[in-house]
């Protein structure tokens, strides 16, 4: 399931950027950026907690964020690509919150999942 949940955020993620622009696309692609990372580490660990992944997940996306500062993804951005989707290029700290809506939205889901109150949810019931 985290397997097919990547591919389809990495669709909406280029999706967005084909046709939208402005905030839109730079905030809802930040977004969906946490929420790909977050997919990734549930795919790569798939018994961590809800907000173990979450957690990463925006640690991860605010240490690119931060890098940006360095001017070393601008650089790598400028070569590749795959650097440029991956790294960005120019440090905005609006993206840090929109980070933490992405790890906000893939965190639901999951805890919502294992709540054990809910019946046929690992309860027995």
């Amino acid at each position: 399931m985290a397997a097919v949940t990547v591919l389809v955020i990495v669709a909406a993620g280029l999706g967005l950027r084909a046709v939208a622009a402005g905030g839109l696309a730079k905030y809802g692609g930040g977004a969906l950026y946490t929420l790909l990372l977050l997919a990734l580490v549930v795919l790569a660990a798939p018994r961590t907690t809800p907000w173990k992944a979450a957690t990463v997940a925006l640690a991860v996306s605010w240490a690119v964020e931060f890098s940006q500062l360095t001017g070393v993804p601008a650089e790598l951005s400028r070569h590749s690509l795959a650097a440029r989707l991956v790294l960005g290029s120019t440090f905005n700290a609006p993206d840090l919150f929109w980070y933490v809506v992405g790890a906000a939205v893939g965190w639901l889901p999951l805890a919502m999942r294992l709540r054990p109150d809910r019946p046929g949810r690992g309860d027995g019931r």
